[in-house]
């Protein structure tokens, strides 16, 4: 293991990634939560980094906007095209979870909870929330640390950062109850490494530059 993989490997914000699904695992098991309840856990994870990734994008002070393009016109590196990225990406990532906020709803509605599962369930959400909180205020400075960022990969990347851990769920899901556990366990590791690949390409430009 390199020297930057195993300074990765000791960074605070990977551990409370694992430790906040190790919770939702927890949680899962003993208050043996169907397939959706647990969805409903990692939809609110989503909700949550695509907020940290607007704040991320309205909180840089200098960036890139090379290759984008929105009605057809260049994005300027202006404010006003900070917040106009920023205003899209909130629109088309929160429609989308909007959709499948609706899709869950309707096979599992917040509402018909037991009192206990709907405790266990928020509190699992606003221990998602407290990490990635965290890892944001932890990272944000090395990360792009003598660089300007590309508004387009920060727009696009929740999308590449959420994928594997919804897949695998849905893989367990389709494989009955029995599986849910050990796919949440694979979730785990898939969450983990999306984080390392995270900063890890967040930082790479810096350390080129160098």
């Amino acid at each position: 293991m390199s020297e930057a993989e195993e300074s990765y490997i000791r960074d605070p914000s990977f551990w409370a990634v694992i430790l906040g699904n190790f919770i939702s695992i927890v949680m899962a098991y003993v208050q043996q939560w169907p397939l959706y309840e647990i969805m409903w856990v990692y939809w609110s994870q989503s909700v949550v980094i695509g907020i940290i990734n607007v704040i991320r994008m309205l909180s840089l002070k200098e960036f890139t906007t090379k290759g984008m393009t929105m009605n057809d016109a260049p994005v300027p590196e202006t404010q006003e095209g900070k917040r106009g990225v920023a205003t899209f990406f909130t629109f088309h990532y929160g429609f989308f979870h909007f959709g499948y906020a609706v899709f869950l709803w309707q096979e599992m509605p917040l509402n018909e909870l037991p009192a206990d599962d709907l405790a266990f369930l928020i509190l699992a959400i606003l221990t998602f929330i407290s990490i990635h909180g965290y890892s944001f205020r932890h990272n944000f400075a090395a990360d792009f640390k003598q660089q300007k960022p590309n508004l387009g990969t920060l727009m696009f990347y929740p999308y590449l950062r959420i994928l594997p851990m919804h897949l695998v769920i849905i893989t367990g899901g389709m494989m009955g109850h029995s599986a849910i556990l050990t796919f949440m366990v694979l979730k785990t590791l898939a969450d983990g490494a999306m984080h390392l690949v995270e900063h890890r390409l967040f930082r790479k430009a810096a350390k080129s530059r160098l």
